[in-house]
């Protein structure tokens, strides 16, 4: 056995491939790595390279940087954000997981929210669009575009 890093790692995969209803063989062929070596991973009896993982990802169309953390490759300074739930929400499908995270992605971009380390979930609370929310009532008879949270709509 390699170690328990390789056994996470390779349940999490087997888990995001069966909730992707995607075979061990489709998986090898999406990814071009060898059905055996896939095998392996999901056994915990290999460890991937941060290449691997890269081209696992794409197949099974999830962020490469879960599963890197998940690998132990790289560090998660961060409790988990709305994306990474969206990326592994089981209870969706591929198709619905990729729809989820463009839009997520969209709303961030567009309400121009910055967070410490460049992740959107973990900024300031009195600049995001959960703030705009919970208005206090006597807030609530001015525009949103009034709002310094919120910015004016694009023009087209």
């Amino acid at each position: 056995m390699v170690g328990h890093a390789a056994q996470d790692i390779g349940s999490f995969i087997r888990a995001q491939r069966e909730a992707a209803e995607v075979s061990l063989r489709q998986l090898a062929e999406r990814t071009g790595v060898s059905n055996p070596y896939l095998s392996q991973i999901e056994r915990g009896l290999r460890k991937p390279s941060a290449e691997v993982l890269g081209q696992i990802a794409k197949g099974l169309r999830v962020s490469a940087e879960v599963l890197y953390m998940r690998a132990g490759i790289l560090e998660d300074n961060r409790e988990g954000t709305t994306r990474d739930a969206l990326v592994t929400a089981r209870e969706l499908t591929d198709k619905q997981r990729i729809v989820l995270v463009e839009i997520y992605d969209a709303f961030i971009a567009n309400n121009g929210v910055h967070a410490p380390n460049g992740h959107p979930d973990a900024g300031d609370d009195a600049a995001s669009p959960e703030s705009v929310d919970s208005a206090k009532p006597d807030d609530s008879a001015k525009p949103v575009a009034d709002t310094a949270a919120v910015p004016p709509p694009r023009s087209t």
